[in-house]
């Protein structure tokens, strides 16, 4: 009966899902106007779901990539997240810059929080509003590792392992790490935050050793990254939909198209957005290099 049940579900998001693409009309007056993508909780790779409650990584390339594509002068992207997910911030953030070789308009409006991953999808942008209080910056990459092994001991659990080589269970949570994986994790992380600052020098053209004083980790707000050079302007959504429409040279007042709405049944079944993602296989599973 479950599995009878669990089918339906299926069928029925499948069905819903496809009548939903199939209904798309892009209601667009290309001469004045704007799309808006919001970027909502942590970035992942994947479509999401129910229960995910994050920004899936796959369907909001999706939203980009029709964006390009629709007659619209310019796209304003309303980010409110912590980060997430290094490849599929990276994901993105190559998405939008594809927007902006097509000759629009790419705007960011930071709400509660741009952080690291949200960050990074920001310097895509032709020009960054945030709020004053808005939590921006946090330019960093981490990974964590739990050990339990003293808790196996305590509960008398024998974890054993067979694997092809060295490392195939790094981050194993029934022992440390070694020296060797350690050092082979610190290189990971530091060749991404790498990239991420180098993402940040050309994205706000600033000078490698002024991005760095504020790469550390540190969260700013948005009065700070305005004054670190890190956005352009404070104000909110409404101000940056003004901005996009002047420099996109559109006159009188733009019309705004919502990519991402759908109907209850799509955000139930569907998820208006979310994921998760791997980095590596076996015990890396679920542990993925994260820029927050």
């Amino acid at each position: 009966m479950v599995l009878l049940l669990f089918a339906v579900f299926l069928g029925l998001r499948d069905f819903l899902s496809s009548s939903a693409s199939r209904k798309r009309t892009a209601p667009f007056v290309a001469e004045n106007t704007i799309g808006l993508i919001t970027v909502q909780g942590a970035i992942a790779a994947g479509e999401g779901g129910l229960l995910s409650g994050g920004t899936g990584g796959d369907r909001l390339l999706e939203e980009i990539r029709q964006a390009g594509e629709d007659p619209i002068k310019a796209l304003v992207v309303r980010i409110n997240s912590p980060g997430g997910s290094a490849a599929a911030s990276q994901e993105i953030y190559t998405e939008l810059q594809r927007v902006r070789q097509k000759g629009k308009v790419v705007v960011v409006s930071m709400a509660d929080m741009a952080a690291s991953g949200g960050y990074l999808i920001a310097c895509a942008a032709d020009y960054i509003v945030a709020n004053p209080a808005t939590l921006t910056g946090s330019i960093g990459v981490i990974i964590d590792a739990t050990n339990l092994q003293g808790l196996y001991d305590l509960l008398g659990i024998d974890y054993e392992v067979i694997k092809s080589g060295t490392y195939k269970d790094t981050l194993n949570p029934a022992r440390p790490l070694t020296a060797a994986e350690e050092e082979l994790l610190e290189a990971m992380v530091m060749d991404i935050y790498e990239q991420f600052v180098d993402v940040v020098v050309e994205g706000r053209e600033l000078s490698r050793e002024k991005v760095l004083e504020n790469a550390d980790g540190r969260v700013l707000t948005g009065q700070q990254a305005w004054e670190a050079g890190l956005v352009d302007e404070l104000g909110n959504l409404y101000d940056a939909l003004d901005i996009a429409a002047e420099k996109a040279g559109i006159e009188g007042k733009p019309h705004v198209y919502r990519y991402g709405r759908r109907d209850l049944w799509s955000k139930l079944l569907v998820g208006s957005q979310g994921g998760s993602s791997s980095f590596f296989p076996s015990f890396l599973r679920e542990r993925d290099l994260l820029i927050q």
